[in-house]
């Protein structure tokens, strides 16, 4: 397993006692589409972690495969207007959530920050989100998920 996978599934068991069934792709999971190919389920099934910069804090949105995250309902979810939303910078990323893009799981970032989970994901018996790196995810309860990220169920969906 990449060493990037195995700190998150370590990480995962001593933070919530929680034993993620990691497997790796080689052929990647970068999309959610590639992803849902890869493990045999549907794309709405997928729970990509998108970190996002609401008027300066950073923010993950756990959205659906399925969905594009609408930048106007986010903020709204904070109160604040959408001109205060963006795509946060993968260094940003990288320094404060201790992830790189494409391979952000919804819990054990390496600083707390506020979660939305998108409503749409609680409709499954089990999603799949990343495990640190853009080839490796595990599926998961979306109830649980929701609990270990303490993540609040958002419609952010466009």
């Amino acid at each position: 397993m990449h060493p990037r996978a195995t700190a998150f599934a370590e990480r995962a068991r001593e933070e919530y006692g929680f034993d993620p069934a990691v497997e790796e792709f080689s052929e990647g999971t970068k999309t959610a589409a590639d992803a849902a190919d890869a493990v045999g389920c549907d794309v709405g099934q997928i729970a990509s972690s998108l970190v996002f910069d609401i008027d300066g804090s950073l923010v993950v949105s756990v959205t659906s495969g399925a969905n594009r995250v609408s930048e106007s309902a986010l903020g709204a979810e904070f109160g604040t207007e959408p001109a205060d939303v963006s795509m946060a910078d993968p260094d940003r990323i990288a320094d404060e959530i201790g992830w790189s893009i494409g391979g952000v799981p919804p819990f054990c970032h390496d600083r707390t920050v506020p979660v939305v989970v998108d409503e749409t994901l609680l409709e499954y018996e089990t999603v799949w989100a990343a495990a640190g790196t853009p080839e490796a995810v595990f599926p998961i309860d979306p109830a649980e998920l929701r609990t270990y990220a303490d993540g609040e169920p958002a419609s952010v969906a466009e």
